[in-house]
């Protein structure tokens, strides 16, 4: 792959762990809060409709190009291992891949898929609720961390 779309690919890289590091963050710093302030029943009602809304088109062409996009950039380095931003890019694939992509997999749709098999009204679902806010907002704070470090990673390969 020539310079030239390499460093386009990069761009892109760029901008998607940029996208989503901005949506985790809007969820770490005032989503979950507002979330969290609202009656049990009323929160995970709310979060519900969230993750329902999440997987659709806009926001899945963004998170899943975006790992695909690391996955390839991350390939391409390290079978070409270009003589500038090589380690940059390899360290931004690493960090969206495991940072955001892998603990979204792992920490974060396991409780979201659990909050969807609470009723929203029963005592379960109320006495889950704090400890989902809690856990599920832990773990995206580190996602946030990880695609914004993704980002800066990016843009150091990028003009390295």
């Amino acid at each position: 792959m020539g310079d030239g779309a390499y460093a386009v690919l990069t761009a892109l890289g760029v901008l998607g762990t940029g996208l989503v590091a901005g949506v985790f963050c809007a969820f770490s710093t005032f989503v979950m809060r507002g979330l969290a302030a609202l009656p049990a029943a009323r929160g995970a009602a709310a979060m519900r409709a969230v993750n329902v809304a999440a997987v659709r088109p806009p926001f899945m062409a963004v998170f899943l190009g975006t790992t695909v996009l690391s996955a390839v950039l991350t390939v391409v380095t390290l079978v070409t291992w270009p003589d500038q931003g090589a380690v940059a890019s390899v360290v931004g694939g690493v960090l969206f891949l495991c940072g955001s992509f892998g603990l979204t997999v792992a920490a974060n749709i396991p409780r979201n898929e659990r909050l969807a098999r609470l009723d929203a009204d029963g005592a379960e679902a109320a006495a889950y609720w704090p400890e989902y806010v809690r856990g599920w907002t832990r773990w995206n704070h580190v996602r946030a961390v990880a695609s914004a470090g993704a980002a800066l990673a990016y843009l150091v390969a990028l003009t390295g």
